[in-house]
């Protein structure tokens, strides 16, 4: 795509959501950006999301909103941590400084400090920043997806749905990126299970655009949750060639296709394409899925080892309790005990004095039991991983991440009377996979 495509300082003026700068290229590199942000594909033609920033800060090094999306979306995409990449730390200190001396809206000053407040781990009040913004601008595309992202990470299911359902009204069909919001209205209609719902959405998503990758994921979850395995697996094989050169996304939607097979089979190939992105959604991917096999009876142990040259050095960024869960898993199916120590200490000496950070506040009773579990299960202490387990199984979803995604925490449980079996087997009826569980269960209650 042509950067003339893109809206300049008129453009966005004329939309109600003016930019502090009077270069009309920086305005179109913050466009680029952000499109390729919610479409969830590095643009060739344009150098991609990295190369799109480095234009922005030559064109106009002092652009506020140019670094509010750089460094947002380094901070969302949480492969790092203020706590010990001093470069990003830094890079949120430039940002509010530029902000203190420039003449700024309003809705700019709230972005700055939603951007400060998710760098310190405070991602509830940042959200409420966002919200903040779409309230009197329902057009802030930016706001909504990082307000959508930071949901899902805090595993905020109502609020993600209902973030998307109150700006919809504002929206036209003639307004760039407009399709791509019935995919975000569709995976929150999905994680409040109202399946019918996300279905019909994100078939109106793929109907105004077929190579939205969103909106094919939530069809994905949809065809999980149900169970519908055939049907979920024709689906990815039917629309692949319209999401696989989303290159942000593509991996996510290999690994619910993987998914279909393990719930249908067990067993599946697995690739680390992570070993060649680095992107934190393709690494955690990889964990779960090795994990996953592990459960089923595949030895993993050998690909958990490659793994872990890209999990060690996350160890103790603790950006995320959801990551911090998974790369636990891929330590523990490598046998690498030196590791999966290292990540606990540092985790818990974290947790002592989490301050305002949201996700160190869930260490002490949430994460850390969780991660117990975990390993008393790789020990084979059953009985012990389910009296961890069971007083905060219904809170799992505050690490955030799917329905899908925790998922992988059943295997475990199913350890706890067979009778609770029943609610997975209740919220996706036939099911390969929940059969195979009791069985399991059967097994270590004979």
């Amino acid at each position: 795509m042509e950067s003339a495509a893109f809206r300049d300082c008129g453009a966005w003026q004329a939309e109600g959501l003016p930019l502090s700068t009077t270069s009309n290229e920086a305005c179109k590199m913050y466009d680029a950006i952000l499109t390729q942000y919610v479409t969830w594909r590095n643009d060739k033609t344009l150098g991609g999301i990295d190369e799109c920033i480095s234009r922005v800060q030559k064109i106009d090094p002092n652009f506020v909103m140019g670094h509010v999306i750089s460094t947002g979306l380094e901070l969302v995409g949480t492969g790092s941590s203020v706590l010990l990449n001093e470069r990003l730390a830094s890079a949120v200190r430039r940002t509010m400084e530029l902000a203190e001396i420039q003449n700024l809206t309003p809705r700019e000053k709230l972005h700055v400090s939603a951007v400060e407040m998710f760098s310190k781990g405070c991602l509830p009040k940042a959200c409420d920043l966002w919200e903040e913004i779409l309230l009197e601008h329902p057009t802030d595309l930016l706001a909504l997806k990082f307000a959508h992202d930071s949901y899902f990470y805090m595993g905020y299911q109502v609020q993600m749905r209902d973030s998307v359902a109150r700006v919809l009204p504002h929206w036209k069909p003639s307004m760039p990126l407009y399709s791509y919001l019935k995919g975000l209205y569709s995976f929150g209609l999905l994680e409040t299970r109202l399946y019918d719902q996300a279905e019909k959405v994100a078939k109106e998503g793929l109907a105004l655009n077929p190579g939205d990758a969103w909106s094919v994921h939530s069809m994905a979850h949809v065809h999980e949750m149900r169970a519908e395995i055939d049907k979920g697996l024709k689906f990815m094989e039917d629309t692949e060639k319209n999401w696989n050169a989303c290159d942000m996304l593509a991996c996510h939607n290999y690994w619910h296709w993987a998914l279909y097979f393990i719930e249908k089979v067990g067993v599946i190939s697995v690739a680390t394409r992570c070993l060649s992105s680095g992107a934190m959604l393709d690494t955690v991917d990889a964990c779960s899925l090795l994990y996953r096999l592990g459960l089923e009876g595949v030895a993993v142990k050998e690909r958990s080892r490659e793994l872990m040259r890209v999990t060690e050095s996350h160890t103790e960024d603790h950006a995320l309790i959801f990551n911090d869960l998974h790369f636990l898993m891929t330590s523990l199916g490598a046998g690498e005990e030196g590791a999966t120590r290292q990540l606990l200490e540092s985790l818990r000496e974290q947790a002592e004095t989490p301050g305002v950070n949201h996700q160190l506040q869930l260490a002490k009773d949430l994460a850390l039991p969780m991660c117990q579990a975990l390993m008393e299960y790789d020990q084979g202490n059953y009985g012990q991983a389910v009296e961890l387990l069971r007083p905060i199984r219904y809170r799992f979803c505050q690490i955030g991440g799917s329905d899908a995604q925790m998922d992988v925490f059943n295997p475990v449980t199913s350890t706890i009377p067979r009778c609770l079996l029943a609610e997975r087997d209740a919220a996706r009826p036939n099911s390969p996979l929940t059969d195979r569980l009791i069985q399991r269960a059967n097994a270590l209650h004979a």
